[in-house]
């Protein structure tokens, strides 16, 4: 093979494992330690490229990307073209013979990464270049490659100004929260129309604490993360950079991005509300059409009540209660009643393999709650723990 022709994939020259810069034993050193890291199996060298063309960005995943899943058949050309070079690889034909181990390596611990299992999945038992492109174009389409694929959830680095991947992000899904379906069908159509590029709302969800608000956000990324849907969770403070967030969103276009405030509220000495509102109003420059603004409070009033002075001052008044307003749907969580909290507790205990029905539920499901933060979901996963716990 000669790597040097390569175009589309040519940052694999600034690998050692592919540029030969290394001897048979230290090329096979350096895979067994990146198969431990990375959980890679199986030809080592095959893996590795897979692992590599999936989770470095480049020129046709960035293309993509920035054209809302589109690619020209001029690139895609060129991108075969670099997959015939590789082909070698892929056929695995070009390992070495130092070490029988690598060429069916097994890891200590798997990759366990959705996206990477499908893609080698999907690319097993082909050999022509043209179908193994169009494999790794169709999963540039459906998951972006590098941090974007592999992960689901992301926070904001205000200091490299940058989205940083959540590596263990929750794992729970929409059927693992009881109760609230009215809530949850809101929630899902609002986020389904989202992701068919259809009109939706910035969504405001309000109520009692331990109700599941932030549960339900967060089991929406697990649901539809195939569906190009990610999360990027900010910090009161970084509302500030929401506008340069958003211009870090608006390149990834493929993409559908939930901007998450959890547990929102302000102060009235506070002005980085000024700042969401702006975002969701668009200001000068529109919100990109592939973000949405989720936020979580205990409050449906986020920006704190004024003096009692104050309320007679419409335009104070205004200010109060105009923040809220800007979200197009506010879905409200209300604390359970007491055969919702006891029903929570008990199929709880279900997924589990516990049966606790009838009088022994009911008296110890209460007198949990009597002796911790009331009546919620949150209470019932606490209670859950503990009699698990205790078994």
């Amino acid at each position: 093979m000669n790597l040097e022709n390569l175009i589309v994939c040519r940052n694999l020259l600034e690998d050692k494992i592919f540029s030969k810069a290394e001897d048979e034993f230290k090329t096979a050193a350096k895979l067994i330690e990146q198969a431990e890291i990375l959980g890679l199996s199986g030809n080592l060298f095959r893996s590795y490229l897979i692992y590599k063309l999936a989770h470095e960005e480049n020129l046709i995943s960035e293309t993509i990307e920035k054209n809302s899943g589109e690619v020209g058949e001029s690139l895609k050309k060129i991108f075969v073209r670099d997959i015939e070079i590789l082909l070698p690889i892929f056929l695995e034909e070009n390992f070495s013979a130092t070490l029988e181990e690598i060429k069916n390596y097994q890891p200590t611990e798997k990759n366990k990464v959705e996206s990477f299992i499908l893609l080698e999945k999907n690319l097993s038992n082909l050999r022509d270049a043209e179908k193994i492109s169009e494999v790794f174009i169709e999963h540039y389409k459906k998951f972006g490659a590098g941090d974007i694929a592999a992960c689901r959830a992301f926070r904001w680095d205000s200091e490299n100004k940058n989205l940083v991947g959540t590596k263990n992000f929750e794992t729970i899904r929409l059927e693992d929260l009881i109760g609230y379906a009215h809530q949850k069908e809101l929630l899902t159509k609002n986020t389904e129309a989202f992701l068919a590029k259809k009109p939706a709302n910035n969504v405001l969800l309000v109520g009692a604490r331990g109700t599941g608000k932030s549960s339900g956000v967060k089991a929406l990324v697990n649901e539809y993360y195939s569906e190009g849907l990610r999360l990027v969770q900010i910090t009161k403070p970084q509302l500030k950079e929401l506008s340069k967030i958003m211009e870090t969103l608006r390149k990834f276009s493929a993409r559908r991005f939930i901007i998450f405030l959890d547990d929102l509220s302000f102060d009235e000495s506070e002005t980085e509300y000024k700042y969401l509102k702006s975002a969701i109003e668009g200001g000068v420059e529109p919100r990109p059409e592939n973000v949405l603004i989720y936020a979580t409070s205990n409050r449906r009033h986020l920006i704190r009540e004024q003096d009692f002075d104050d309320r007679y001052n419409d335009d104070s008044a205004n200010e109060t209660i105009s923040l809220s307003d800007r979200f197009g749907l506010i879905i409200h969580y209300y604390a359970p009643t007491q055969s919702e909290y006891l029903e929570i507790i008990r199929r709880m205990l279900k997924k589990n393999g516990v049966d606790l029905e009838g009088e022994n539920l009911r008296v110890e499901g209460l007198r949990w709650e009597m002796s911790h933060s009331g009546r919620n979901g949150r209470t019932a996963q606490q209670f859950v723990n503990y009699y698990l716990g205790q078994r």
